[in-house]
């Protein structure tokens, strides 16, 4: 049997989903869906970024950020404009709605880096930070070049995205 070199992507995973089923319980009574609160935040932080930045922002592909534009659209937190220099593209803006629930939604985010964090010196979570974003770096190289070769492979293969026979 092959064992891990390190339970390090394990242990932020299970940090991860934790986070996550918290905020979902607690961002539900706002009329938050699973996981909307993150592009929520990333909207309010980013006002007229496009869905295309968001969707690589984010680490998703490109229908999952559509499919939750259209559900915070439809709640009236977020508005999609025209881009004015390239008619193809949306930017996307908060609603004062929106702007109301990010406040809400970053107090409960520190809540949890607080809990996170709880028993570490200032040293200690400067080093975390430092090492996860590092770490965040070297996996989004990966990530990039997966992302660039499935776009050149569904343009390759007529844009079905499937290997030719």
């Amino acid at each position: 049997m092959v064992e891990l070199d390190s339970d390090v992507l394990r242990n932020i995973g299970a940090i991860s989903r934790s986070i996550q089923t918290i905020n979902d319980s607690k961002f539900r009574q706002f009329g938050l869906d699973r996981g909307q609160f993150v592009f929520l935040t990333r909207i309010c932080e980013h006002e007229g970024i496009n869905p295309i930045d968001l969707s690589n922002m984010l680490k998703v592909d490109k229908a999952t950020t559509t499919k939750v534009i259209q559900k915070l659209e439809h709640k009236g937190l977020v508005e999609r404009v025209r881009d004015q220099s390239d008619k193809r593209m949306w930017q996307l803006y908060p609603s004062p709605q929106a702007r109301d629930l990010y406040v809400s939604v970053m107090e409960e985010e520190n809540v949890n880096i607080a809990i996170c964090f709880s028993g570490l010196s200032g040293k200690e979570k400067q080093i975390a930070e430092g090492l996860i974003r590092r770490m965040a770096q070297n996996i989004d190289y990966k990530w990039g070049n997966l992302k660039t070769k499935s776009s050149r492979d569904i343009k390759k293969n007529g844009g079905n995205g499937h290997e030719p026979n």
